[in-house]
Order: C-alpha cells, then sequence, then structure tokens
C-alpha cells in the first residue's frame, strides 16, 4: 500500500491550530459575557452561536461562500487590502473555521463560567482586584476544566469538517486540500487505499482525544467532589 500524500495532514493540523488559538481569543469573552448576563439579547446570541451545530455544512458553506465572494463588501474589502479573494484560499478556510466550530468553543466554556458562578469574582472585588484581573486569577484557573475540553473539541471538530471547506475552499493541493478533501478525492477515484490510510488515522486520533477529554473530565469530578 503506498503512502497517502502528507500536505493535507499537515494543512490540517495547521487549520485547526489556527482556528483553536483564534476562538480562545474570540470565545472567550463571548462565553463569559453568556454566562454572566442577565440581557434579553443572550437567548439571541445563544440562538446564532449555536446555528453551526443543527445546520447542514453545505448550507453554512453556502452563505459564506456568498459573505465571502469577491463581489461581496467582505471579499471586495479583502481583495483590496490584501490582493487575494477569500475564497478558495487557507485565509477563506480559517474564516469559515472560525464560524463553524464557535460552538464546540463557547459552550463548554459558558458552562465552566456558570459552574464557577459570581461569588469568586464578589470577593476578589472586594479584595480590590479590577474585574480583569479577576477573570484571569480567579475565574481562569476555575475553569480550567472548561478551557481544555472547549480548546480539545474546537481542535478535533475542525480536524474533521468537509462540507464547509469544500464549498468555501475547493480542493487545491496544498492550499485547501485538507485531510477530509483528501478522503474525498482518494475515494473518488478508487483509491481506496490511501482513503483507508487516512480514515483510519482520524478516526484512532478522535477516539483518543474523546477518551482523553471524557478521563480527564471525570478525575476533574472525582478531584471536586
Amino acid at each position: 500500500m503506498t503512502m497517502p500524500d502528507a500536505s493535507p495532514i499537515w494543512l490540517t493540523i495547521k487549520l485547526a491550530s489556527l482556528t483553536t488559538a483564534i476562538l480562545f481569543v474570540v470565545g472567550t469573552p463571548l462565553a463569559w459575557w453568556l454566562a454572566s448576563t442577565k440581557s434579553k439579547l443572550r437567548p439571541f446570541v445563544e440562538a446564532v452561536t449555536a446555528l453551526p451545530l443543527v445546520l447542514p455544512p453545505t448550507v453554512l458553506g453556502f452563505y459564506l461562500l456568498l459573505v465571502m465572494s469577491p463581489h461581496s463588501p467582505l471579499g471586495a474589502f479583502w481583495v483590496k487590502v490584501s490582493g487575494e479573494t477569500l475564497t478558495f484560499s487557507f485565509t477563506g478556510l480559517v474564516f469559515a473555521s472560525i464560524l463553524y466550530s464557535l460552538p464546540f468553543m463557547v459552550q463548554p466554556l459558558t458552562s465552566a463560567f456558570e459552574a464557577v458562578g459570581r461569588g469568586p469574582i464578589e470577593a476578589a472585588a472586594s479584595l480590590g482586584a479590577s474585574p480583569v484581573d479577576a477573570f484571569f486569577r480567579v475565574v481562569a484557573p476555575l475553569s480550567a476544566r472548561g478551557f481544555v475540553t472547549a480548546g480539545v473539541l474546537t481542535f478535533a471538530h475542525t480536524l474533521g469538517e468537509f462540507g464547509v471547506v469544500l464549498m468555501v475552499g475547493g480542493n487545491i493541493p496544498g492550499e485547501t486540500r485538507v485531510l477530509s478533501i483528501a478522503i474525498y478525492d482518494h475515494v473518488e477515484t478508487l483509491q481506496y487505499a490511501e482513503a483507508h490510510a487516512l480514515s483510519a488515522g482520524l478516526l484512532a486520533f478522535s477516539f483518543i482525544v474523546l477518551l482523553l477529554v471524557y478521563t480527564f473530565d471525570r478525575k476533574a469530578r472525582v478531584r471536586v467532589g
């Protein structure tokens, strides 16, 4: 059996790593707002955040394709700034992946922040800590389990993207041909051995990730209990 091209693997890891890192920055304040706000807008924001969980990936990919098209305001602005299109580019894949994996980052973090509650924040404030300082010194350490779960699930979910990345990025070797697209391409060309090698690796990785998440979560619960 010939070994499959490794470039889709490294491209997928790069995409998942960037997506996870950016979502930590974007998703953390959003999750904190959802966990602490009493605004009437919360159900609306929660629904928008969770949309990728219920929308068919091709539907989300189709609308992202329209939004990032060179003829749209966002796409035209990006072309003017960078000289490249968002569609059928790695940058476009990152943008699409951020939206597609958003709930996998926000929901675990929101649950973790809600579990911490307002008590530690109020105690830190009474000792003179600013809200930002209290968050990083009190809330973040107490929410470590949520951060680990959110990061691992976001990374793993991004690895398996197919419909969204196919619609937005196509199948350009070295640019947008990620692991899921490579598997599909091998199956279409009846290269089942190569498809099996990539699929088996992704299956094993996904299982190990979930096993580690559940093991970590169980041990954390035992320590807390």
